[in-house]
């Protein structure tokens, strides 16, 4: 099993980085369309739909993305990203993360309002899923023109940051963990984890904005910059419980098995899906 792991994880990582190295913006924003479709997919199992409504869900989610995203090809090559939604799509997402943060808060009674909701679900996905792709797509071309490599500093940035959090969450809820975030909705979670994880968040992103200086950052101080990244990562947690919501509700474990020895599409980008929107958000709009 953790050779499985290690492979996938190898595999992945080698994707990602062609992808962001390699790519031009519309085949880039095209490869997030494939992740988010592959999403979409592990989505309708929440709702419970038979197979054949599954491929039929997929299907009109991968044509009207790639019509999407091929209508914005020549924006995209000349680093303009959705220019006129991408603002409030993104607030939609943040708005939605509050939302949902009172779904999870009242689970399982909350469930009664969306278990067996199909048009529920679909918001849900779609206000998980969309915001996510335009956040990534924002980060990644900011200030393409000038400096294609900018935009992939400022993205693993919120990656990393969101990855280092996790690791800190779970030593430090290892460590001293004792008392549940979220008992019915994730077990295994921690205030003590939490909390490990902030703290290595904010120790990072000192250290980031210490090693490239304020200049880096096109939007923010130091401060206004530390006290977003702790946010983001607290928003992460945020996406790593509402997925798990939706599939105790679901009565499943993984999303799927499409990544060999780590589950699916959503178990990977859980908290990514809340925290890029999020930070896309307020560094671009906000600070």
């Amino acid at each position: 099993m953790l050779k499985q792991r290690i492979l996938s994880a190898i595999v992945m990582i080698a994707i990602v980085c062609a992808a962001l190295f390699l790519f031009s913006p519309f085949y880039f924003t095209l490869a997030l369309g494939v992740i988010v479709t592959a999403g979409v997919w592990e989505w309708t199992q929440f709702p419970r739909l038979k197979i054949v409504w599954r491929f039929v869900a997929t299907s009109i989610s991968l044509a009207v993305l790639f019509v999407w995203i091929f209508s914005q090809a020549n924006y995209l090559n000349a680093g303009r990203v959705f220019a006129d939604y991408a603002e409030p799509l993104l607030l939609v997402s943040v708005i939605w993360w509050f939302v949902a943060l009172g779904l999870v808060v009242t689970y399982p009674k909350s469930a009664k309002i969306w278990g067996n909701s199909l048009i529920l679900h679909i918001i849900f996905a779609c206000v998980t899923l969309v915001p996510f792709l335009i956040a990534v797509a924002v980060l990644r071309l900011e200030n393409y023109n000038m400096d294609s490599l900018h935009g992939i500093q400022l993205l693993l940035y919120v990656f990393i940051l969101v990855w280092a959090a996790d690791s800190g969450a779970y030593f430090a809820g290892r460590k001293f963990g004792k008392h549940k975030l979220a008992p019915k909705v994730s077990p295994g979670k921690t205030w003590q984890g939490v909390i490990g994880g902030l703290i290595t968040s904010a120790v990072l992103s000192e250290l980031f904005i210490y090693c490239v200086g304020d200049n880096f950052f096109f939007h923010g101080n130091t401060l206004s910059l530390t006290v977003l990244s702790i946010a983001t990562v607290a928003v992460s947690v945020l996406g790593d419980l509402t997925e798990s919501m939706f599939k105790r509700q679901s009565g499943i474990k993984d999303s799927s098995n499409l990544i060999p020895g780590h589950g699916g599409i959503l178990d990977r980008i859980d908290s990514l899906t809340a925290a890029t929107p999020f930070f896309a958000y307020f560094y671009f709009f906000w600070l």
